[in-house]
């Protein structure tokens, strides 16, 4: 796999034989992300290698997640604006007897919390990922409290780790989205205090009160919308895709900032009508540091907003394709180490999802070698190509391996199909490799 050598290149763990083990295990969760750790491995030496690698408390995820980071900036230079999501998961390791592990929503579950830094463009390619905070909570002490830091700094710490970045992008302007935790006085203080080098889009959570009788959502509200706008909403669990209409409002406001002074801030409030059918319209309310004047400003605050979703996808290909909950590691430094692997081989099966969908013309060498394309068209018993096919061509492929049935109806393949698909061509195309060294070696096969 040359991504993950490309990928890693520049990774220092202060030896080399660490990097060569981290690669070598990369290449591995990716070919099987939903075998267990001793399958994806294969053999005795390399699952024993795989566990020393967790275990070795010199190896920090940091330094391991840092050639990516690297990779990540630079894919991020050749756009205008990137998304940076936020967001929190829960790992539950109920059961387990991992070392460090901390109540999660319940009392009585185990587990640990991760929240990274997800970065995509605003056409939804996924770039990588930029940060991440990985903690275990303290149990509830007899009063209710919680001993520990503060878990809503790691908001605030993400917005300045984003501020640090920005100066290595001169002609990319950074968003931070976030979903309601993040309506956080305190973190607008804070992008303001920086000078805001990182504009944010926030889901808003408190209607605040901005004078006598006067809350922010009804005052935004009260005049004219400045029209309508129309979008699919994608299916969800339970539901088909529907068209969306919301009327739409946005007005800037001096929010009170709690010390005598405001921070500067546009609200946004897109409200569908109620439906006949009795579903729940969906509104929104948005806060950004970003004028909106128009219809069409609104619209792409509102775009920008709907593209959150892809950290779903994300923590979904995470948890159910990696099947990060299912390690059994021992401790919780050992799972970071894991986690961290396994981020990037899930943004990567959430790119080749997208890069199949927004750019299906691009060279399918470009992300595939030649051994894992022609592999596609072996196992769907198709003649191979004269010319190097393209990137959509080989993902349906890759996902009908995966169960995708690819009828007309169909559109394109999700993540699950794709992650599947990958499995059987890579193993394919290891076997073809081995043949190929046999037939070197003049050995019959």
């Amino acid at each position: 796999m040359i991504w993950a050598v490309t990928e890693f290149k520049s990774m220092n763990l202060g030896d080399p034989r660490r990097k060569q083990r981290a690669i070598h295990l990369i290449e591995s969760l990716s070919a099987k992300p939903t075998a267990s750790i001793p399958q994806a491995c294969g053999d005795w030496a390399d699952t024993i290698g795989a566990y020393r690698f967790f275990g070795n408390e010199a190896v920090q995820w940091e330094a391991i997640l840092a050639p990516h980071i690297e990779n990540s900036v630079a894919r991020m230079a050749a756009h205008e604006h990137v998304l940076c999501i936020q967001d929190t998961t829960e790992l539950n390791f109920n059961g387990q007897e991992a070392k460090g592990l901390g109540p999660l929503s319940y009392e009585a579950q185990r587990g640990m919390y991760l929240h990274p830094t997800y970065a995509i463009s605003t056409s939804r390619e996924p770039l990588g990922v930029l940060d991440a905070w990985m903690w275990a909570r303290q149990p509830l002490q007899s009063d209710g409290s919680r001993p520990g830091v503060s878990e809503s700094l790691r908001w605030i710490e993400g917005y300045e780790r984003l501020a640090e970045m920005a100066p290595q992008l001169p002609n990319t302007r950074l968003v931070y989205v976030a979903d309601r935790e993040a309506d956080i006085m305190a973190l607008m203080v804070r992008a303001r205090d920086l000078g805001e080098p990182v504009d944010w889009l926030l889901r808003s959570k408190h209607n605040r009160v901005l004078g006598e009788d006067d809350k922010m959502w009804s005052r935004v509200t009260a005049g004219e919308s400045q029209g309508e706008i129309r979008f699919t909403l994608a299916s969800r669990q339970g539901s088909r895709p529907r068209e969306v209409v919301q009327q739409v409002w946005a007005q800037a406001l001096k929010l009170p900032d709690g010390h005598g002074g405001f921070v500067q801030a546009t609200c946004i409030v897109a409200r569908e009508e109620a439906l006949a059918n009795g579903e729940k319209p969906i509104e929104w309310r948005l806060l950004t540091n970003l004028p909106v004047e128009t219809l069409e400003q609104a619209a792409r605050m509102i775009d920008w907003y709907r593209a959150r979703w892809e950290i779903e996808m994300f923590f979904h290909v995470l948890k159910n394709g990696c099947r990060i909950e299912a390690l059994q590691l021992g401790s919780v430094s050992k799972i970071e180490r894991a986690v961290v692997l396994y981020m990037v081989v899930a943004w990567r099966i959430a790119r080749l999802m997208r890069l199949g969908r927004s750019c299906p013309h691009l060279d399918a060498q470009l992300m595939f070698e030649p051994d894992e394309w022609k592999a596609a068209y072996i196992l769907n018993k198709q003649e191979l190509p004269k010319e190097p096919p393209t990137l959509n061509e080989v993902v349906r492929l890759i996902a009908r391996l995966g169960g995708f049935l690819a009828r007309k109806r169909d559109g394109e393949p999700g993540v699950k199909t794709i992650w599947l698909g990958m499995q059987r061509i890579l193993d394919f195309a290891a076997g073809i490799r081995f043949c190929r060294e046999l037939q070197v070696q003049g050995a019959c096969v």
